[in-house]
């Protein structure tokens, strides 16, 4: 009996433990895997969410993806010396992971999203405006990680299919050149635009998302980044026409600069980052993209760098005094002062005070406080940058909203950054009309409509006797007023060679001019007078920023670009498209 027990407990044991290992094989439904993942359409629609939060990264636009390239611009200087010092003097030693990493991977993860909803959404049986939705978003944001990647590093890998960075073999791909990334930037926008609804027939649904409208807007940016006016017009003038859905300019420019459903996705904007109104969000701070907390505050950190640090911000970034008194040299019809200068920089104006029951557009209406940020009445204009000094900026920042009273470092503004607006649009069809047939009263209509939204006097084309003369007013005033330390500034200087031109070159000198003397400098700087200026320390090749050298490192089959080489784009640049347009004297 003793014995048939003890073989009656083995066999037991033996049955216990088979069925142990056989619970084990059990796949747990709650653990999926991407191969696991995209195969239905409710999948894929949450896989196009996941791809837009990835451009709410810091390395994509919360705060340095989207500031870098204002300050390689010549309107924003570095007020701290600190942190965005390499790229303000374009010198980084590639070393460096706020600008020579942290883009490049936030960038790359849009890639990485992007291409596997496209590896999936072929396969899925679902309605045709489903499938053209969500192959259209994937195209356009992958496409705008593409135009981030080779406008800030060049010649980077090119990575179009999921599966080809599965295998070891494959995933340390080679560079690609700059030619090669936007041909394919154009070949995706091109399907984006064609099966994308426009912003009209997108209903509630365009709201934040990508429309046909915001795929024409980036092909033309891509197009006039090399040089193909033509083909850009075309797809410009369709834009203004409403092919791609209507939109006009709001009769308030600062409402381009707003939080809250009233401001936000209005008919000015083409595409825009979306954050959660200020105070909405979680508590976490998502910096990186390990972070995944369903808690994340969903803000942006702009004004973490913009603002002023007399006023609680890191006061990283200023704007350039030749900015300032750009807008000081012109007023509007009414006598009044340009309203893009409240909404771009935060400066003390006497004139200010006096601004009751307005007539011009973008000052709040009706309201004496003008000379109240951060809901404090200011006498005099508050430092970027306590130790330094410098002009505070105000775009995407709280300080004429007044929505709270003290700023909050971090992920927490909720402002979306409008990446393209319909104002672009317009100055952009005047140059490609200035390139193609010189100076024409259309191209001059394009801007008049820009100006006569804050009310400054038409331009007369008389005033223009040159393509040169036109070029040199929409690059070096019209552009820089409308989108004064807003993303594109760096990159306008790239397309239109400002590098490769000793004139140039010396008026990106005397643009950048910046003093450290712990004011608010306001006065037109000098050579002798300036402390120094973001442009004299630039080497050939550095208007990019350099490919981080762990990352070569770690890659065999990765170049550096020119800026890891310090070669000089100048020549080939000339080669291509020719000489920059030379400096003129405007009357």
């Amino acid at each position: 009996m003793k014995r048939l027990n003890i073989i009656l407990i083995i066999l037991v044991l033996i049955g216990g433990m088979t069925a142990c290992e056989d619970q084990l094989n059990v796949t747990n439904p709650n653990n999926q895997t991407t191969y696991d993942f995209g195969d239905s359409e409710p999948e894929l629609q949450e896989a196009i969410i996941a791809c837009y939060n990835r451009i709410r990264l810091e390395g994509t636009f919360a705060r340095v993806g989207y500031t870098m390239d204002a300050v390689r611009g010549d309107e924003v200087w570095n007020s701290s010396q600190q942190w965005y010092l390499d790229y303000d003097n374009l010198n980084s030693p590639g070393t460096i992971e706020i600008g020579d990493l942290w883009m490049w991977r936030d960038n790359y993860h849009v890639v990485n999203r992007a291409n596997f909803v496209l590896s999936k959404v072929d396969a899925v049986d679902m309605p045709e405006d489903s499938y053209n939705q969500i192959k259209g978003q994937a195209l356009f944001l992958r496409s705008l990680a593409y135009y981030n990647l080779a406008t800030y590093y060049q010649t980077v890998p090119l990575f179009t299919d999921y599966a080809d960075y599965g295998d070891i073999e494959t995933m340390y791909a080679p560079n690609s050149t700059q030619d090669e990334v936007f041909d394919q930037i154009e070949t995706d926008l091109t399907t984006a635009m064609e099966i994308l609804p426009s912003r009209n027939a997108g209903g509630e649904w365009a709201k934040g998302r990508a429309t046909s409208g915001a795929a024409a807007g980036y092909m033309a940016r891509a197009l006039m980044f090399r040089h193909k006016y033509a083909e850009a017009y075309i797809i410009l003038k369709d834009i203004i026409a409403g092919v791609y859905g209507t939109y006009a300019l709001t009769s308030d420019y600062g409402a381009n600069f707003r939080e809250g459903t009233e401001f936000e996705n209005n008919t000015e904007s083409l595409f825009e980052v979306q954050f959660m109104d200020y105070g909405t969000g979680g508590t976490d701070q998502e910096w990186t993209p390990v972070n995944i907390s369903s808690e994340a505050t969903q803000g942006h950190a702009v004004e973490s760098n913009y603002a002023s640090q007399d006023l609680g911000s890191w006061g990283d970034l200023a704007g350039a005094p030749w900015l300032y008194n750009l807008f000081k040299k012109e007023y509007c019809i009414d006598g009044r002062l340009d309203p893009r200068l409240y909404w771009t920089l935060v400066t003390y104006e006497s004139e200010y005070d006096n601004y009751t029951d307005l007539t011009t557009a973008a000052y709040p209406d009706g309201d004496p406080r003008c000379n109240t940020i951060y809901q404090q009445d200011i006498t005099s204009t508050p430092l970027s940058n306590t130790s330094q000094g410098g002009i505070s900026i105000a775009k995407f920042t709280n300080a004429r909203n007044n929505i709270y009273s003290s700023i909050d470092n971090g992920l927490l503004c909720g402002i979306n950054l409008r990446l393209m607006r319909y104002s672009d649009v317009l100055l952009r069809a005047a140059e490609c009309e200035n390139e193609i047939n010189g100076p024409t009263q259309t191209a001059i209509d394009y801007i008049n409509e820009v100006r006569q939204r804050v009310a400054l006097p038409d331009l007369q084309l008389s005033d223009f006797p040159t393509a040169n003369h036109l070029f040199e007013q929409i690059a070096n005033v019209e552009r820089p007023k409308e989108f004064g330390c807003e993303n594109g500034r760096g990159i306008d200087l790239l397309r239109w060679g400002f590098f490769y031109d000793a004139n140039r070159l010396n008026q990106l000198v005397e643009h950048a001019y910046f003093k450290l003397d712990g004011t608010a400098s306001k006065e037109e700087l000098t050579a002798e007078t300036a402390s120094g200026s973001s442009f004299q320390f630039y080497s050939s090749g550095n208007e990019y920023f350099p490919i981080y050298q762990s990352t070569l490192d770690a890659n065999a089959s990765l170049e550096g670009n020119s800026a890891n080489k310090n070669e000089d784009n100048g020549p080939a640049f000339i080669e291509k498209y020719g000489a920059p347009r030379p400096v003129v004297v405007l009357q």
